[in-house]
């Protein structure tokens, strides 16, 4: 699928009665919807697709405009409550979204509007009507707003920073072109509020012209895609306006523009609810838990501060302090977490399940928003757990870091299994398709755009039972890795297990190894998914049959390209995929533009880093290798960098043997959590 988030720069065009306008719409940002066509659902989606729409309404005047509840702002003649009530829309933030709440906008401020179109009729190629009157006197106007199909978009923004700093200091803007000429990135600006209560009023920030750009010169090849990092020193955790402009070779600028969260993104590891299972709570006070939990690189859990004796253990030596794991929950009120203390302890607020199912009906996404809608005045990013492709494009854009749960072996779905055509001779109902979870990650990516998204691999779980004959109720350590590499390779920037209580991995005591090895990977390839974005991806088929989905990540420093194996079978007796043995392979990927000659390519797993045998040619590269399952490469921009990816897996390894227990390689300390377990029934 293609990315769409375009912004095309609009002039309000007054009516003659209000010629001394002082409203213009600065930029529009447009990302269509989109459904992945590879999904197979009992009842066939809907086919008709909307858009994701931002107004960016600008005061060019002298004077304080006032929005209130009440101010008139229709779209087609109809107001944005209507539109929502008859199902045009599925939700909005205009100002009548607000009761009792007013939105001061001074001169040369900017304010963002959003609403999610549902049909066709709000979808690209189409067009609006937008008519603004604010509560100041005499100000008033009308223009068209062009729901354009794009061509140009900020295709991905990160917040980095310091480990040891809660606020982010730099940030990296992926900018994809997909025009037919070459663009130059001019400038890049950031809008921001005086605070976080005045959110939603944004005030011209500095306009940056010094940036690293990459390629160099900051030009974007036609087709292609660029990146620049800005050094902005530390950056309130509150929502941004960024507008980038770009020139072409005869001089025409444009802008593009995206809305989001300023969070400090660090790829987090969570390990669901860790304190389930028949020990309950009492688990977060087991030493030897939070060692197997720390030592599997899981540092994030759903849970918040409610146990004593664990998170209350905070001093140097406490508990907590030794083998902490940040929040992922409600986190009600959002005040009591915001302080520069609690504020490193935090993943994101969590707290509505999964709405798409919602108990038996989806919850409407304004409601949605509604419940979401007191954080944003918060420094709390918020999260909403996404559960069905073929409806949640209704939903975008309602979250700041937006994920999804869907497993793809003995497990409830959403997506009607027995569907799957995938092997010609078998039909399953106890497994679909693992690459399913790619379609799925890719789809919530565009959907989402330029905001960061993260994904539920499904982890040993104790909970499910045998399914159509199937009698292992959870994934092999194979299929465990692939379903996390499928949504690695799209680029997530956080993984969550679902679900390591301590029931579930002692249950399933082979995908400890596993679990402990795909978070080691993480760790040392972090740095490449936090700067990256995704940028190509393949389905390779041999004799009529798929083979390998090749998928890229391209940074600045190093692009990862990944190899999943399509050559796997449903085992018939035991009812698990099966994948053959390490064959020989050539592999061939495209290069983004400032990575064109690598100076060193090599495969990296949790064992090490590997020689492979590589041509580059006209920005393609073909590795040569012999090859299961995975397939991780780096194709380095340094000659340093596969030695510090060698320092910093010693270093991980180092971390996990500091532990002194290993319950998947040492049988007395598997022993140790066993009992607690057994002890607990």
């Amino acid at each position: 699928m293609t990315a769409f988030a375009v912004v095309a720069f609009l002039q309000c065009i007054a009516m003659p009665l209000w010629a001394d306008s002082t409203i213009e719409l600065a930029g529009v940002a447009v990302t269509p919807h989109v459904i992945a066509p590879q999904m197979r659902y009992r009842r066939d989606p809907d086919p008709e697709l909307g858009a994701r729409v931002q107004l960016f309404v600008h005061n060019r005047g002298r004077d304080k405009l006032k929005f209130t509840p009440e101010s008139v702002i229709r779209l087609r003649d109809t107001s944005p409550d209507d539109l929502v009530a008859r199902d045009d829309w599925t939700w909005h933030d205009f100002p009548g979204a607000w009761p009792n709440v007013s939105l001061e906008l001074p001169p040369d401020c900017l304010t963002v509007w959003s609403f999610n179109g549902k049909r066709a009729a709000w979808g690209v190629g189409t067009k609006a009507k937008l008519e603004i009157d604010s509560a100041s006197d005499q100000v008033a106007t009308e223009c068209t707003v062009q729901i354009a199909a794009p061509s140009t978009w900020i295709s991905a923004v990160t917040f980095l920073g310091d480990a040891a700093e809660t606020h982010p200091d730099k940030m990296v803007v992926h900018v994809a072109n997909e025009r037919d000429v070459p663009l130059r990135i001019l400038s890049c600006r950031l809008w921001f509020p005086e605070n976080n209560q005045t959110y939603r009023t944004l005030h011209r920030g500095a306009e940056y012209r010094q940036f690293e750009s990459w390629p160099t010169d900051g030009v974007l090849p036609p087709k292609d895609r660029g990146v620049i990092c800005v050094r902005t020193g530390p950056l309130p955790l509150t929502y941004t306006a960024i507008q980038v402009q770009l020139e072409d070779g005869d001089g025409v600028v444009s802008t593009l523009w995206a809305h989001l969260r300023v969070k400090r993104e660090t790829f987090d590891i969570s390990g669901g609810w860790v304190q389930g299972g028949s020990h309950g709570p009492q688990a977060m006070t087991f030493e030897p838990w939070l060692k197997t939990l720390r030592r599997m690189h899981v540092n994030t859990a759903h849970l918040a501060d409610q146990f004593p004796g664990y998170t209350d253990q905070t001093e140097p030596g406490g508990l907590y302090a030794r083998y902490p794991l940040k929040f992922f929950n409600r986190l009600s009120p959002p005040e009591k977490y915001e302080s520069a203390e609690m504020l490193p302890r935090i993943h994101a607020v969590e707290f509505l399940g999964e709405p798409q199912y919602g108990g038996g009906r989806p919850v409407p996404p304004m409601e949605v928003w509604r419940k979401l809608a007191p954080y944003q005045a918060s420094k709390l990013p918020t999260s909403v757990t996404h559960s069905e492709e073929r409806i949640w494009r209704y939903y975008s854009g309602l979250s700041d870091f937006p994920h999804y749960d869907a497993y793809r072996v003995c497990a409830p779905s959403a997506d009607a299994w027995f569907k799957y055509d995938r092997w010609a001779d078998a039909k399953i109902g106890w497994g679909a398709p693992l690459e399913t979870i790619g379609d799925m990650c890719r789809s919530l990516r565009e959907l989402n755009r330029p905001m960061p998204t993260a994904y539920w691999s499904q982890g040993p779980h104790s909970g499910w039972g045998p399914s159509r004959g199937r009698l292992r109720a959870s994934p092999t350590p194979d299929e465990l890795r692939l379903q996390a590499y499928h949504a690695l390779s799209s680029r997530i920037t956080s993984l969550y297990w679902f679900n390591l209580s301590m029931d579930s991995v002692v249950k399933y005591r082979d995908t400890i190894e596993e679990l402990t090895r795909v978070g080691r990977e993480i760790r040392m390839l972090s740095e490449f998914y936090l700067s990256g974005d995704a940028y190509r991806h393949t389905r390779v088929d041999r004799d009529g049959r798929p083979d390998w989905d090749l998928a890229s990540i391209a940074s600045p420093s190093a692009t990862l390209l990944f190899a999943l194996d399509l050559d796997y079978k449903p085992d018939r007796a035991e009812k698990v995929f099966r994948f053959g043995p390490p064959r020989e392979v050539r592999l061939t990927f495209s290069l983004p533009p400032w990575n064109h000659t690598p100076v060193d390519v090599f495969r990296a797993d949790a064992d090490g880093t590997h020689n492979v045998e590589y041509v580059v040619e006209e920005g393609e590269i073909t590795i040569s290798d012999t090859l299961s399952k995975v397939g991780i490469y780096v194709a380095a921009a340094s000659a340093d960098i596969r030695e510090k990816l060698e320092t910093r897996r010693q270093a991980l390894f180092e971390y996990e043997a500091a532990f002194e227990f290993d319950p998947a390689g040492n049988d007395q300390d598997f022993a140790v959590l066993k009992g607690f377990v057994d002890s607990s029934r």
